[in-house]
């Protein structure tokens, strides 16, 4: 076949056919009697293969390579290309990701355009006080570029400046903190819950009750105490663990005082005392035991005050005084 056939045969241009041919990668085994390029049944296949090996990204050298060379070892080349796929991918997904948190912001000119990539610079910045200001000033931001910020943001600083501008933010956002939820890296989940945990919405609300659910022990706790704050009693369970392994106990009583009320309350004391067998715990609800109402903490306090550790009975003695004067 002339050069012209194999062009609209296979797709590939007579101008490449002549590029292939000047490098050697693939030779028409004739000429017609004028001259012509001509090109047998073998010749056609091999340009279908260079074609489908182009395809997978190798170049036109590494391609003349694995087609001549019997001993050309493929799995290093295409782990190769895989590795140069990947960091192609990254680098486009994190240019449609910015393009994306630019176009959310809704620029009215190129004016706007960079001032939202300078923010967006800024946020991603090596300084924690560049990452700050940008955190301060980002209120044309689009809700899921603050979220993407704050759980990648190591800084306690930076980070509260993003929860506070994330809270502003009426429940946007929360569908990159839920994911964050599910992060392999703790820091992240730890992140994405604190954030949750300050923005004052109902499906923020939500989210924050499905996450006393989770495996993870600092996002089941942080729920607990935003929930708590929020009158849910569902967190009643992880609050009252928290009193007894001491882990945030403080807060942890604080919010069981808060929702503590008529069988609500009785049902706080009961679970607290059975569950004070050692006498850190049962210190740790003693004090508990101060700011929940209720005839049912009075008796369990009076029952403290007999307890064989000195330090307990003394605590009760105290908190029952108070409690039976005020």
């Amino acid at each position: 076949m002339l050069i012209g056939d194999v062009a609209r045969r296979s797709g590939v241009s007579a101008r490449m056919l002549r590029h292939y041919d000047a490098l050697g990668l693939v030779r028409p085994s004739g000429r017609s009697g004028t001259g012509y390029r001509e090109y047998s049944d073998a010749d056609t296949r091999r340009i279908f293969h260079v074609e489908s090996l182009r395809s997978l990204g190798l170049s036109l050298r590494d391609i003349g390579r694995a087609l001549d060379d019997p001993g050309f070892a493929t799995s290093g080349l295409v782990d190769e290309l895989i590795r140069q796929t990947e960091a192609r991918l990254r680098r486009e997904t994190e240019l449609l990701t910015r393009l994306r948190r630019v176009g959310d912001a809704d620029p009215a000119d190129w004016e706007d355009v960079l001032s939202v990539v300078a923010l967006l610079q800024d946020l991603g910045s090596v300084s924690a006080g560049k990452r700050q200001s940008a955190a301060l000033s980002s209120t044309g931001l689009a809700p899921d570029a603050l979220a993407e910020a704050v759980l990648r943001e190591p800084a306690p600083n930076v980070a509260g400046a993003l929860r506070w501008a994330l809270a502003q933010s009426d429940g946007d956002g929360l569908a990159l903190l839920r994911q964050g939820l599910d992060s392999p890296d703790p820091q992240v989940r730890r992140r994405a819950v604190e954030t949750i945990a300050e923005i004052p919405h109902e499906d923020a609300t939500a989210v924050l009750h499905d996450a006393l659910a989770s495996a993870d022990d600092v996002v089941r706790r942080c729920a607990a105490l935003a929930l708590g704050a929020r009158g849910v009693v569902d967190a009643i369970p992880t609050l009252i663990d928290m009193v007894i392994a001491g882990t945030n106990d403080v807060d942890a009583a604080d919010a069981l005082g808060g929702l503590a009320s008529g069988e609500t309350a009785d049902g706080i004391v009961s679970r607290l005392v059975e569950r004070a067998v050692e006498s850190q715990s049962r210190l740790r609800v003693t004090q508990g035991l101060a700011d929940i109402p209720g005839a049912a903490a009075t008796r369990a306090l009076t029952d403290l005050t007999h307890d064989e550790d000195r330090s307990v009975a003394l605590t009760a003695q105290y908190i029952l005084g108070r409690r039976l004067h005020s």
